[in-house]
């Protein structure tokens, strides 16, 4: 039986996950939105990448049976179950800069980017080296002609969303900090690794 680690509201973790490991990542409340980034950990110059991502894959709509690609073209995660099927991967990790920008009447936070940045720190990760994260959970309608709006997710108490890895990684994990990205709550997150 593997260990659950949880991440507290507002925070973030890193932690290395092995070729062949699945990770599954818990909404235990529900609601809340987890961004998730993956490095090589052979090189974390190869990074996640939602560009490649979309390519190979033909869709932004990413969820059972999808994985999730690499800069240099390799996949790196791919998604064995899912039991939301709404993912966001084309924001960015919310940061002092979102905050700034979004929400002018309320305190300044350092955001996922921020906390990415310290739990990747001891494996050489650099805050520029920070890219577009896969929002596990995120709401992210899409218009027509091209609007987006970040609605609250609908993830419920106990979903999961599983990956398995497809090379040895450094996975960064967070509870999301963003208003309006959480519907304006902010809960923990989940994780065990298998394998």
């Amino acid at each position: 039986m593997s260990e659950t680690h949880r991440i507290a509201p507002r925070t973030g973790a890193a932690f290395e996950l092995r070729e062949g490991q699945r990770l599954t990542v818990i909404d235990p409340e529900g609601g809340q939105v987890s961004d998730l980034l993956a490095y090589s950990l052979a090189d974390v110059r190869e990074v996640i990448s939602n560009g490649r991502t979309f390519d190979y894959e033909e869709t932004i709509a990413l969820t059972t049976g999808k994985t999730l690609w690499s800069n240099r073209s390799n996949p790196m995660l791919e998604i064995v179950e899912d039991t939301v099927g709404r993912h966001d991967f084309l924001l960015t990790p919310c940061s002092e800069a979102t905050f700034r920008h979004f929400y002018k009447d309320k305190p300044v936070h350092r955001g996922c980017f921020g906390n990415l940045a310290k739990a990747l720190e001891p494996w050489g990760v650099e805050p520029d080296s920070i890219p577009c994260a896969f929002n596990v959970f995120m709401n992210v309608p899409v218009s027509g002609s091209g609007t987006l709006r970040v609605d609250p997710p609908v993830s419920r108490a106990g979903d999961r969303i599983v990956f398995e890895a497809r090379m040895d990684c450094v996975v960064g994990l967070t509870a999301c900090s963003a208003y309006a990205s959480n519907g304006g709550s902010f809960k923990p997150i989940d994780w065990t690794v298998q394998g």
